[in-house]
Formats: structure tokens, sequence, C-alpha cells
């Protein structure tokens, strides 16, 4: 019994000791910044929170998350329905357009979508050259540009937790309410969508989760002008230099979103978010 109950504990010790020297102890160290730089005490986290120029940038990061997550959830939830319940070409194509952005880089394509979205890029040189429009669209530079990035990104990770949920379904279920007269709409937002609500939820929760850090792509579509919490922690730490105000606004940054995850599992088990 000892030697079965040591088996896991040998196995997953390396992993949890990677861990802790990867991840706790470089953030034991940020928060000993947070209170020792440049003076003890507790003034930084006084800062972060008063300041008008960090208020501003943790409203404009939720608010870009919040609008990424919605809208990555919503296009996820189409992709993952063809996926699951599709024909077989329509699986195969759709498993294909899931796959392939991991294989190219976060920087490789923030640069494709300033080629794309840029005042001379592809889509205005387009739309100019057709005379639909004739001044080119502000598409980069500004949030449009940061959020349709992000939502590139961040799509295929929702998509999983949400086909998983789909996948798990009781087609016995749909069989019955269709025998009781229920039209294809009535079934598909009475009985599909709510049994999918654990994976809506997950996928939610680790887009938002995931977009809260982002730093590449806000910079590079941004260009300065939609600054996020990720971008701010590395101008206070590396360009002005003021580490303990950086350390501080990561430290806040973190238990947000610990405190996030305890939420969402208090009223959601994760095997449900993963289906």
């Amino acid at each position: 019994m000892k030697s079965d109950m040591l088996k896991p504990v040998l196995l997953l010790g390396p992993l949890v000791l990677f861990l802790g020297l990867a991840y706790l102890v470089p953030f034991l160290g940020v928060m000993q910044w947070s209170v020792t730089l440049p003076e003890p005490g507790l003034g930084q986290y006084g800062r972060a929170v008063s300041d008008p120029l960090i208020q501003s940038v943790f409203f404009r990061t939720f608010r870009i998350c919040l609008i990424v997550t919605v809208s990555a959830v919503a296009a996820a939830y189409a992709i993952a329905y063809v996926w699951v319940r599709g024909t077989p070409m329509q699986r195969l194509v759709t498993e294909l357009c899931i796959l392939i952005p991991f294989w190219i880089s976060v920087l490789t394509r923030a640069f494709g979508w300033v080629a794309l979205l840029s005042n001379r890029g592809l889509i205005n040189t387009w739309l100019q050259s057709a005379g639909i429009i004739s001044e080119p669209l502000t598409m980069v530079r500004n949030e449009f540009g940061v959020v349709l990035g992000m939502m590139h990104f961040l799509i295929p990770f929702a998509v999983f937790p949400i086909a998983s949920a789909m996948r798990s379904l009781d087609e016995r279920v749909f069989l019955a309410a269709r025998g009781m007269g229920a039209s294809r709409l009535r079934i598909f937002w009475s009985i599909f969508v709510p049994m999918t609500m654990p994976g809506i939820l997950g996928a939610g929760l680790m887009v938002f989760v995931f977009a809260l850090g982002f730093f590449i792509t806000p910079a590079i579509l941004g260009g300065g002008r939609s600054v996020m919490i990720a971008e701010l922690i590395y101008l206070r730490i590396f360009q002005s230099p003021d580490w303990g105000l950086g350390a501080a606004v990561s430290v806040i940054l973190m238990v947000f979103v610990a405190l996030l995850l305890v939420l969402m599992l208090r009223f959601v088990r994760p095997n449900k978010m993963l289906g």
C-alpha cells in the first residue's frame, strides 16, 4: 500500500520542484521588490491603486480582455459546432484551420496583421482600388487592431473546451426533444447551449486569463497607443526604471487572476469545463 502511494509522489515530485523553481521563486522575488524598492513599505501598492495612469491602463486592459473573450468564445463556439457536428470534409477543414495557427509564432501573426491592416496594407489598398473608400481606414495603432490580433491568437484555445463539452452530450436528449415536437432552433437554444455552458465558461476563463498577460500583440498592433498591463509592467521595469511599482502592479495582477480562478472553480468543476 505504501509503495502504491509512493509512486505518484516520486513521479510528481520533479514536476512540482520544477514549477516551484520556475514560477514560485521568481514570484516571491517580485513580491520582495514590491515592498522593498525604492524603500521598505507598501507605498508602491498605494501608488498603483491611486495613480490615474495605472488605473486607466487597468480599465483599458479589462475592457479589451472582456471584448476579446466574448468575441473569441462566440467565434470558437461556431467553429467547434462545425468541428463536432459537421460532415467529414467540414470536420477536416475545420481541424486544419484550428491547428495551423499553432504552427505560426505570435510575432509572425502580429506582423501579418500589420501588413493587412496598416494604411498601406492589403485591405486598405484593395478597398481604395475598388473605389469603396477614398481615405485609408485606421485599423492599427488602436484598440481595434489589438482586439483583432488577440482574437486570432486565442480562438483556437477556446475551441477545445467547447468542443470537448459538445462531444460529451447525450444524443438521446435531442432525439427526445425532437420527438416531442421541438424545432431545431428551439433544441439548440433551450437544450444544446445550456448543456455546453460549462465548456463556454471554461473557454471564457481560459481566454480572459491568457488575454490579461498579452504583451507582443498589443505592443505591435497598438503602437504604444493601447498600452495594456503587461506592457506597462515592462515599461516600468526596463525603461523607467521603477522596479518597485512594476513589481506591485505584477502582484496585483497575479492576485486578481488567482481570485478569478478560485471564484470560477467554486461554481464550475474543472471536469465539467473540459467536458
